[in-house]
């Protein structure tokens, strides 16, 4: 399937929305109030001139931090030339509800719910997602979930759904560390394309860093294929 570079934006968007969106000229600043580069990261929206570029950066202060996907390649070298670092590299999977959810998860392995249970909080406090990143998934206004997953009877992982249109992302995916490679991150990826499925999604899609190779190889063997691509820069 394919999702054009703007579509996956403006779901992103909506489904890990930072806390205020700035206009700066051709520029669109974000306020993340911690909640991590994607929701802090400025844009250019318009053709823009290099004072253009120079006032967005003062805008930001002493830590500018910019997103650059695909056709940005000006900005990119423009950035690179003003001392700026790749960063964080990112590749976009997604896949057709149907297809993803199959015969469904393993009978008693997750649980969709909202808001987040404590023993999902604290799962991902251990993982490093703590108040800030809670509060992205709180701004979102439409339909949205945890999905808890369990393993060993017990609490093995969790992660956030949200829908926007026809499309659902997957965020904040974490499985705990000691009930790895036991089948909970693919029972929760099939229970979340069971429950966008359930609120008129046809698709799910997420987000996972170039370096995260165990990632992007379940992705695959689950049949996500990448629609898109896009990393920072940062000074």
């Amino acid at each position: 399937m394919s999702m054009d570079p703007q579509t996956l934006a403006e779901v992103m968007e909506a489904t890990w929305p930072p806390a205020m969106l700035q206009p700066c000229g051709p520029f669109l600043l974000r306020k993340g109030e911690g909640g991590g580069k994607r929701v802090s990261a400025a844009t250019v929206e318009a053709p823009w001139l290099q004072d253009d570029l120079t006032r967005a950066e003062a805008e930001m202060g002493a830590d500018p931090l910019f997103l650059i996907r695909a056709g940005d390649g000006a900005l990119d070298d423009a950035l690179a030339a003003r001392g700026y670092r790749v960063v964080d590299p990112v590749i976009a999977y997604a896949a057709p509800v149907a297809d993803l959810l199959g015969e469904g998860p393993r009978r008693m392995t997750t649980f969709p719910h909202w808001p987040p249970m404590q023993i999902a909080r604290q799962i991902w406090a251990d993982a490093g997602i703590g108040p800030a990143r809670l509060a992205v998934m709180e701004r979102v206004e439409g339909a949205k979930a945890v999905i808890l997953g369990r393993a060993n009877d017990r609490a093995s992982g969790v992660a956030f759904v949200a829908c926007h249109g026809q499309q659902a992302m997957l965020h904040a995916l974490e499985v705990v560390p000691a009930l790895r490679r036991q089948g909970s991150a693919q029972d929760m990826l099939r229970a979340a394309a069971g429950w966008a499925g359930a609120q008129g999604a046809d698709s799910l899609g997420l987000v996972v860093t170039e370096a995260n190779g165990p990632a992007r190889a379940l992705y695959a063997r689950m049949g996500m294929r990448p629609v898109g691509r896009y990393h920072y820069r940062q000074r």
